[in-house]
């Protein structure tokens, strides 16, 4: 590892490994950092990514490292603590310094954060030790696998009902757990039973197992509803603590007046406030799928690259400029 690189992209998962292949292929020289904790880690598959359908998280990111490196890139196992601003190269005024937990500081021109986000579960006792598996949370990442079966879905956002009528389309057996009867209305709870979504009010004790598998959940009043699989939404979180010294902070996703997490606010590009940070993955974009983040990080390094493009040549004419006014003796 040097202790200079044009860009350092933090985060090993979709968007930072894609951002790092297209600056690689730029001939850009890149550090990529990865802490190895994806968000979809506990999944055992990723889908609707086209031409990896299925693969695991594990697997897809030893391919994408694979590939990065084919390209000169260098990946290192590592968090990133801090980062902070530095006076740039030459003309170009933009630069960055990051620190690694190792303690190691690296430099570069350019940062990606890819360093993804962090779901907050339900507070329900056995919830977590499923996530992943048994619970789930995405009807398009995970209901192909779960069609057909005794699925239960945990209303606690407004949005909740939604998530029920998305599941009612891959199983005739479906269960919606109302949390808070201030989330669903009259209107909302028709539409549920004309589907023939069985409805149960109250709050949910306890998410159960059996040999490691999901059985069921128990009720607050004791009574127990087997079921193969839960849905649920998490409250998903921006890593981006880190960020301080930059000035960067996650900003509320909300919907109405219902929070659902946080994200770096970016321009199309993966542009962040601050000038040569981009951003790209689930720590913009919380609902992104894999496939998204790919593509987003694609996006945010062809940016990159195209700002150090603009960077060269105002440094090239820089010199130019101070050329012309030699006199050659």
């Amino acid at each position: 590892m040097r202790d200079h690189y044009d860009v350092i992209v933090i985060g090993g998962a979709a968007a930072g490994l894609s951002a790092a292949l297209i600056l690689g292929r730029s001939r850009r020289s890149v550090l990529v950092v990865d802490a190895g904790e994806p968000r979809n880690a506990p999944a055992e598959g990723a889908h609707n990514y086209l031409g990896r359908e299925g693969a695991s998280p594990s697997e897809l990111y030893r391919i994408g490292r694979d590939e990065v490196a084919a390209y000169g890139v260098e990946v290192t196992a590592g968090r990133i603590v801090a980062a902070s601003a530095t006076d740039g190269d030459g003309v170009d005024a933009v630069g960055f310094s990051v620190t690694q937990d190792s303690g190691a500081v690296v430099t570069a021109r350019r940062l990606v954060v890819a360093s993804g986000a962090v779901d907050v579960l339900p507070e329900v006792p056995g919830l977590a030790e499923q996530w992943g598996r048994g619970v789930v949370h995405c009807p398009f990442c995970h209901g192909w696998e779960v069609r057909d079966q005794r699925i239960g879905v945990l209303v606690t956002t407004p949005n909740g009902v939604h998530h029920a009528l998305m599941f009612r389309a891959l199983s005739e057996d479906v269960t919606a757990f109302v949390t808070d009867p201030a989330l669903v209305d009259d209107t909302a709870l028709a539409g549920l039973r004309a589907r023939g979504t069985r409805v149960v009010h109250g709050p949910v004790a306890e998410v159960l197992s059996v040999d490691g598998a999901l059985s069921g959940v128990r009720l607050g009043s004791g009574e127990v509803v087997p079921l193969d699989a839960l849905a649920a939404a998490s409250t998903v979180e921006a890593r981006v603590g880190f960020l301080s010294g930059l000035g960067l902070e996650a900003v509320d996703q909300v919907m109405g007046d219902f929070r659902f997490g946080s994200a770096l606010s970016v321009d199309p590009a993966g542009q962040t406030s601050v000038r040569g940070v981009y951003a790209a993955g689930n720590v913009a974009s919380p609902m992104a799928t894999v496939i998204a983040s790919a593509a987003a990080g694609t996006q945010a390094g062809a940016a990159v690259h195209g700002d150090l493009v603009q960077a060269d040549l105002a440094a090239a004419l820089a010199g130019a400029g101070a050329g012309a006014g030699r006199v050659s003796v």
